[in-house]
C-alpha cells in the first residue's frame, strides 16, 4: 500500500509539474515603472526600458503562479537625461556595480475574484528584501494577431529607497523615502 501511495504522489508531482506553463514579458506592451515625490509637492515618474519576466502556472486562474522579473539599471529613463545619467550613479543606483534590478517571488496568493498578494524577493544596489505587492488580473484573451494566450495584469506597491541604500544622503523633504512601484504587464503563453 505504501508503495502505491508513493507512485501516485509521484504520478500527481510529475502532472502538475508537466503542465505549468511559462507566460514571458510582452516587451512592447508592458511596463515596468516607479515614481518619487520630489520636494513634497511634485510626482516624478520613471521606468525601466529593458525588462524580461517570466510568470510560470499549471492554473487557469494564476492561483500557483511563480514570478522572476529582471531589469537592467542603466535602462533608467525619466525623461531627461541628466537626471536620468545622475539615477546611474553613486549617488543613487550606482548601475556601474548594481546593473540588475531582480524579482523572484515566494508566494502568488488569491486574496478575491481578480485580486492578488504578490510576496518576493527585490535584489536592489546589491540588497535584498521581502516585498509585497498587489495585483489585479485584467483577464487572458488570444491575441488576434499572435493568434497567443495573453494575460494582463497590474502589480502596485511601495518600497523605502533607503532600505535599498539608495541615496540614504538625501532628507526625504528633498526626496520621498517611499517609492510607488506599478508594472502594467502582458505576458504570453509560450
Amino acid at each position: 500500500m505504501k508503495k502505491i501511495t508513493t507512485i501516485a504522489a509521484a504520478f500527481l508531482l510529475f502532472a502538475t509539474a508537466s503542465f505549468a506553463q511559462d507566460w514571458n514579458w510582452d516587451k512592447a506592451h508592458s511596463q515596468l515603472n516607479f515614481s518619487i515625490t520630489h520636494l513634497g509637492i511634485n510626482d516624478i515618474s520613471g521606468s525601466f526600458g529593458s525588462v524580461t519576466a517570466k510568470l510560470t502556472s499549471a492554473k487557469d486562474d494564476f492561483s500557483d503562479a511563480t514570478v522572476e522579473l529582471n531589469a537592467d539599471v542603466n535602462s533608467i529613463n525619466t525623461g531627461n537625461e541628466q537626471r536620468n545619467n545622475h539615477l546611474k550613479s553613486p549617488d543613487f543606483f550606482d548601475a556601474a556595480q548594481f546593473g540588475t534590478l531582480s524579482f523572484k517571488s515566494t508566494s502568488f496568493k488569491k486574496v478575491g475574484a481578480k485580486s492578488y498578494k504578490l510576496t518576493g524577493d527585490l535584489t536592489l544596489h546589491g540588497v535584498t528584501k521581502t516585498v509585497t505587492l498587489d495585483v489585479v488580473y485584467n483577464g487572458t484573451i488570444t491575441n488576434p494577431q499572435s493568434q497567443k494566450p495573453t494575460a494582463g495584469f497590474k502589480v502596485t506597491g511601495s518600497i523605502k529607497r533607503t532600505d535599498f541604500g539608495i541615496a540614504p544622503s538625501f532628507p526625504s523633504a528633498a526626496l520621498s523615502d517611499d517609492v510607488k512601484l506599478v508594472a502594467n504587464a502582458e505576458v504570453v503563453k509560450g
